[in-house]
């Protein structure tokens, strides 16, 4: 079947439909977890899926499986996975070309009459961007057991809605179980979201493992008085210790070579008024490096910075880990297969390490795990203005085809 191959047109108009939803308008998307939004979202891709004539099941934390039938069901199914969330200024690939891609996929085996021994499903997780609720891919964390679908249940966004309410209200609570599903094998396709690619001229990134990365929350504590009468040497501004906080973290992502990455993109402040100094900051950041060893050092390094300027500035600094990730592997030999795959199709290819996290990452904890990436224009992710080109969304579509059906096998129609 190496002449088979995906319909680049029909997959980039799948793509900029899906993108009109949530439409911003500087041309990106923004359909935050759970929103209505992302419902419709969910409602578009089930409607495919069932004109495809995949089955849907959809778990209790809003996972939705959609899968087309096998000729052997006992087998765990080949999965392909990705998520329709997006960030609240996100663009039109993140994560909605991996279930694209893996829609085409089956469109693709439809059109050829193509009937795989073992079945194929396509996975939207829920919630992993991680812009409305915490953590970051919330809905495969829940289905590999890192947390409890409860858990997951209960989180809450800024308004105070849970996850559980939010299923509620766009009709995705789902019955099944979380994770009582055998997987056999899992593919995930993306836009890299960095520049390497398009700078190396490679059309597929084949990963092999992870950077490791620590999110943590710093907390100032200073003291709330009036703007006006209070004196400037008498004040305790935790606004201000909270922008030293901020130069520190970005001191220590440099201070680490080209591999060291930091930065603190969230800030809540208390009261947040006019007319009264914030009596306390808390400051989302997180540290990231290739090395384990240097991450430490990280870490160590800015708990002595926040330490110095409790001593310096007189107000409090705690910081608090509250998620962790990496450094992982992906599958040696699904590795091997997307770069022999890659090859055999006329596609420069490179191995690559992820920054970024993706559901790929939590899959490895339970079954064999492969990611693919194809080039992102000016290495620009999480922007209204994110782009990769038509050639290479059908690129990344094509492997992920043929090492999905090197899994998933092929039934000769004198078997059928």
């Amino acid at each position: 079947m190496k002449n088979l191959s995906i319909d680049g047109d029909r997959l980039w108009a799948s793509l900029m439909e899906m993108g009109k939803i949530g439409e911003t308008p500087a041309g990106g998307s923004r359909r935050l977890a759970l929103s209505r939004e992302d419902g419709e979202a969910r409602d578009l891709f089930v409607h495919w899926a069932k004109e495809a004539g995949c089955t849907i099941t959809v778990d209790r934390v809003g996972n939705i499986f959609a899968r087309r039938a096998g000729a052997d069901e006992t087998l765990p199914a080949v999965c392909i996975g990705s998520h329709l969330d997006t960030v609240p200024t996100g663009g039109k690939f993140d994560g909605v070309f991996g279930v694209m891609a893996g829609l085409e996929v089956l469109r693709t085996l439809n059109d050829a009459d193509v009937q795989t021994r073992i079945p194929v499903e396509v996975i939207v997780w829920t919630n992993e961007e991680g812009a409305r609720y915490s953590p970051v891919t919330l809905g495969s964390l829940a289905f590999i057991g890192e947390h409890t679908a409860d858990y997951a249940l209960d989180r809450v966004d800024v308004d105070g809605i849970s996850v559980r309410e939010a299923l509620v209200d766009i009709g995705y609570d789902g019955k099944a179980e979380v994770g009582n599903r055998p997987i056999g094998a899992y593919f995930e396709t993306h836009n890299e979201q960095g520049p390497v690619l398009e700078d190396s001229g490679d059309v597929i990134g084949v990963v092999t493992g992870s950077y490791s990365s620590r999110y943590f929350i710093i907390t100032v504590k200073g003291m709330a008085a009036h703007v006006g009468p209070t004196p400037m040497a008498r004040r305790k501004d935790a606004m201000v210790g909270a922008a030293r906080a901020v130069l520190e973290v970005n001191r220590v992502g440099n201070a680490y070579g080209p591999d060291g990455r930091s930065n603190a993109p969230h800030i809540e402040v208390y009261p947040n008024v006019r007319g009264v100094i914030p009596d306390e900051v808390k400051l989302s950041c997180d540290l990231r490096h290739r090395e384990q060893a240097t991450i430490d050092e990280m870490e160590v390094d800015l708990r002595s910075a926040l330490a110095g300027l409790e001593q310096e500035l007189g107000m409090g600094f705690v910081l608090e880990s509250y998620f962790a990730w990496g450094p992982m592997s992906f599958d040696p030999e699904l590795s091997e297969l997307l770069r022999t795959t890659a090859g055999d199709l006329g596609y420069d290819h490179r191995d690559l390490q992820i920054i970024a996290g993706h559901d790929a990452v939590p899959m490895t904890e339970v079954t064999k795990s492969g990611l693919i990436l194809i080039p992102s224009r000016d290495g620009l992710s999480h922007n209204e203005t994110e782009y990769s080109a038509p050639e290479h969304v059908a690129a990344g579509a094509n492997v992920l085809l043929h090492a999905a059906l090197a899994e998933a096998g092929i039934v000769a129609e004198t078997d059928r």
